[in-house]
């Protein structure tokens, strides 16, 4: 069945670097769109990134160009999101999907605190 695991989270001061990770399985990446979203405390879940199946073309939203990169490896089925350059408005949970950010499949989600 499709399960998709997130981690990398953590607590890191403004100006720091995460890089979080999704491990999925059940399928692969290289098949499916694979997007990250993320949703801030009181907050509506918001989209952050995505990468099609061909694995050329991304998409990143922009307030986070130039900061956060979006990529996967095919032989781990793993997808990632570096995260450069972090400030205080970039706390919140980020979960990973496979499709559309408010995909049915999606991950428990990794805590991301930036102070």
């Amino acid at each position: 069945h499709v399960q998709l695991v997130e981690s990398g989270g953590g607590l890191v001061q403004p100006g720091g670097s995460l890089r979080l990770s999704c491990a999925a399985s059940g399928f692969s990446v290289s098949d499916f769109q694979m997007t990250w979203a993320r949703q801030a405390p009181g907050k509506d879940l918001r989209w952050v990134s995505s990468i099609e199946k061909d694995g050329e073309e991304t998409y990143i939203i922009e307030f986070a160009k130039g900061r956060f990169f979006i990529s996967r490896d095919i032989a781990t089925n793993t997808l990632y999101l570096q995260m450069d350059r972090l400030t205080t408005n970039d706390t919140a949970l980020y979960y990973c999907t496979r499709g559309s950010a408010y995909s049915v499949y999606r991950g428990q989600g990794t805590q991301v605190t930036v102070s």
